[in-house]
């Protein structure tokens, strides 16, 4: 990939630039995004009032409810009965919303940003952040009183008021004591440090690991903005797996000096050692690495499905269409990029030779636009063309 920005894509990449840079501002209280990062990203919370003023919320409470219903998204009811908690799993039924109390239940409806156009757009309002760390929108719709009692979270996240008013508590906490009676992660002691009403537009940044509560005061939505961060292990575990795809050790285990034995249970040393020297041959290097990490990150959700056109368009209807309006990758779609490789939905695809700068611009953008598309060489639409075929996007006028 070319170190440096062609002038013309150049030009509209400050413009861009600038314009977003303003756009977080506002979302972050008048604050660059600079200063939030030193100040307050992984160190500490931040309460911005009238983030996005007037913002009362693309979902109502009918809404939710169709979502929960659905069998391809992830949604959970958390109901409190005085200190006794319940925990259910979706897909739910009408039926289900009909039998709930008049207080104290919440209903979670997670990713929401897979399902709907709506939810993509609030979602992006956060591409100041890197898309390799943010992870999904989830939105509860919380009766009065209700919530999910006090917890922690191993990610960074933002609550954003949708309509109503909750009530967070919150604060640095050195007791993670979980209640192991419920079945929830609730803390067994909470000592928050701060208390505040949040109101429609009103936004709480919380860096991991900020003991949390948030109370309904009235019928309200909370849209949660979440950004992925693997643990450790899970991240070997995950890596150990994709090196099975990529090593190829030769030869097999031998032993023609191998002599009679009189423990027939025993591992001898002999075994060990030949065992051990075979596996120190696995190799693995920093373009190994990063393979993984843009085919992980980029890798969708066990849930998430894509939907190919029904009747997809010839090559070249699909080029004009391209050229006429542009195209837009699908909300489900992951388009990450490194120096060496493009990452499309977990599969790692070579820089073409030419044409590598407009397939950025269309990563970080995730649109592209007519005069852009129609001026891609043959390689690049090609390849377009075949993620049209896969469902990963679509031209701009559907």
């Amino acid at each position: 990939m070319p170190d440096r920005l062609p002038p013309p894509i150049a030009a509209k990449a400050k413009v861009q630039t600038a314009a977003t840079n303003a756009a977080a501002a506002a979302l972050l209280g008048g604050r660059q995004v600079a200063a939030f990062l030193a100040r307050h990203w992984q160190k500490d919370a931040l309460l911005v009032r009238g983030a996005i003023p007037g913002f009362a919320g693309p979902f109502s409470a009918a809404q939710l409810s169709r979502l929960a219903q659905r069998d391809d998204v992830e949604s959970r009811l958390v109901v409190r009965d005085g200190t006794r908690w319940s925990l259910a799993h979706g897909p739910f039924r009408r039926a289900d919303f009909k039998a709930l109390p008049a207080r104290n239940w919440t209903l979670l409806v997670q990713g929401a940003n897979l399902h709907t156009d709506e939810g993509d757009a609030l979602l992006r309002r956060f591409a100041f952040l890197p898309y390799a760390r943010l992870d999904d929108l989830m939105i509860s719709y919380a009766a009065p009183g209700g919530g999910v009692g006090p917890h922690l979270d191993s990610y960074d996240v933002f609550l954003l008021q949708g309509f109503g008013r909750r009530r967070w508590r919150y604060g640095r906490q050195d007791d993670c004591t979980l209640d192991e009676r419920l079945p929830l992660k609730i803390l067994k002691r909470f000592a928050p440090a701060r208390d505040d009403v949040l109101g429609p537009g009103d936004m709480l940044y919380l860096p991991p690991h900020f003991a949390h509560e948030g109370t309904a005061l009235e019928a309200c939505t909370t849209y949660s903005i979440g950004f992925r961060a693997a643990g450790a292990n899970e991240l070997a575990t995950a890596f150990l797996d994709f090196l099975r795809d990529e090593i190829a050790l030769p030869g097999r285990y031998a032993d023609p000096d191998l002599a009679p034995t009189r423990n027939p249970a025993q591992i001898d040393a002999a075994m060990r050692s030949q065992c051990a020297r075979m596996l120190a041959r696995i190799r693995w290097d920093a373009a190994a690495v990063a393979r993984f990490l843009g085919c992980s990150l980029s890798e969708p959700k066990p849930n998430v499905f894509f939907a190919p056109p029904a009747a997809p368009l010839p090559r070249a209807a699909f080029a004009r269409a391209a050229a006429r309006h542009g195209v837009r990758l699908d909300r489900r779609t992951q388009l990450l990029y490194d120096n060496h490789h493009l990452f499309i939905n977990g599969t790692a695809q070579p820089w073409p030779a030419a044409g590598a700068r407009t397939l950025a611009q269309l990563a970080d953008r995730r649109t592209l636009g007519a005069r852009d598309a129609a001026a891609l060489p043959a390689p690049v639409a090609a390849l377009l063309h075949d993620w049209y075929r896969d469902g990963f996007l679509r031209p701009d006028d559907e």
